[in-house]
């Protein structure tokens, strides 16, 4: 069916791009490799130039400095319509006059592309809207309408396709079906995928790499499990889930591991999950890496212990218990424990301690604002 869609990705490079307006700088040097084929996702909160991105490489924008590559040809002077680039929005823009095959079919016509119809037909069988050519965008219902957005986009057999925020309009439920027929439909057809967005679940659910953007620059790139497990950063760490950070000066170490003395506390972290092994190091761990004890736990070179303290908080989520600890002259600690038929059985006001495996714990390279502090910080929109 998609034979024709297959193969026709082609590798993206951004080099030296730097893009200034006046009184700021939106994008600072990026340089940037995206393999054809690929789903790559942009991940970064409002303003840090992801939009911005996106705009220059479709040719909506021009860079201040630095080169855009797409296929190895340099399009940096070409203009939108020039480039073998196709963008989806957020909104999807359907003519409300016109059938979804028409739709499909207009730009096609505007080039006067021989046989416009059969090759809209043959994008909506693509996303599995074949059966409802005949009917108007308003008789759709929003997911199938971002489909038809999507067949638009894909039937000009574009080399590169961006995606802007396109399912931000859609409903939970709907949203993360979406996310997984755009997957399947960026597998099938072989296209490089650009995916702009600020949801962190939906950049690490679909994408084969992510860059984590802020600042106008790439914090950290790398594959969605990878980035989860080690950030390097603290504003990858905190921006991509939560974290429990703690920041002090490096007291010990030997071969394998590198230990700070964290307000009294002695906190162990692996040489090789530390991007630094001396000075003033954040070592962070995940909520769901992180334990809790009504008893004092037992000393191991093994495991990094805090407490005692108090559960203040107990939050119901579905899939787990989220409890917030506060710890005297420490600060508050957040533990995730799964609901898996034995969650912990404790109430508000009960004296625990924390627990955390060394070989779960992360170095970051840099250290969080008010370093003194630990604070399991949510995600960023």
């Amino acid at each position: 069916m998609a034979t024709e869609f297959v193969a026709r990705g082609a590798d993206l490079e951004l080099v030296g791009i730097r893009r200034e307006f006046p009184g700021f700088t939106a994008i600072e040097n990026l340089d940037l490799h995206i393999p054809a084929g690929e789903f790559f996702a942009l991940l970064g909160p409002s303003g840090c130039g992801k939009t911005t991105t996106l705009r220059l490489v479709a040719g909506l924008d021009e860079p201040t400095k630095g080169k855009i590559l797409i296929g190895g040809q340099d399009v940096t002077g070409t203009k939108a319509y020039q480039r073998p680039v196709n963008t989806v929005f957020q909104s999807y823009a359907l003519f409300p006059h016109m059938s979804i095959l028409e739709n499909v079919a207009f730009g096609l016509r505007q080039r006067k592309v021989a046989d416009p119809l059969a090759k809209a037909q043959e994008a909506l069988e693509l996303v599995q809207l074949s059966h409802l050519a005949q009917r108007r965008p308003q008789q759709l219902s929003g997911g199938q309408q971002q489909r038809v957005a999507l067949a638009r986009a894909l039937v000009n057999r574009p080399s590169l396709l961006l995606l802007d925020e396109p399912l931000g309009a859609l409903d939970l439920k709907l949203r993360r079906e979406m996310q997984i027929e755009l997957k399947a439909i960026q597998m099938e057809v072989g296209l490089t995928f650009l995916h702009v967005t600020h949801d962190q679940e939906e950049a690490m659910d679909m994408a084969d790499i992510v860059a984590v953007m802020n600042k106008g620059r790439i914090e950290q790139m790398g594959a969605p499990e990878k980035l989860y497990d080690r950030p390097h950063t603290a504003f990858v760490a905190k921006f991509l889930g939560q974290s429990n950070l703690f920041t002090g000066q490096v007291v010990e170490q030997n071969a394998n591991s590198i230990s700070i003395d964290y307000k009294g506390h002695k906190l162990t972290v692996p040489k090789d999950r530390a991007e630094r092994h001396s000075g003033l190091v954040t070592i962070g761990v995940r909520p769901e890496k992180a334990m809790f004890h009504e008893t004092e736990p037992a000393a191991s070179s093994d495991v990094n212990v805090i407490g005692p303290g108090e559960i203040i908080d107990i939050r119901f989520t579905g899939v787990s218990n989220q409890y917030l600890i506060e710890i005297p002259n420490i600060g508050q600690v957040t533990v995730f424990a799964q609901n898996i038929g034995k969650s912990p059985v404790v109430e508000l006001g009960a004296k625990v301690w924390v627990t955390f495996k060394v070989e779960h714990a992360f170095g970051l390279s840099d250290n969080p604002e008010g370093s003194g502090d630990t604070t399991a910080v949510d995600g960023e929109d």
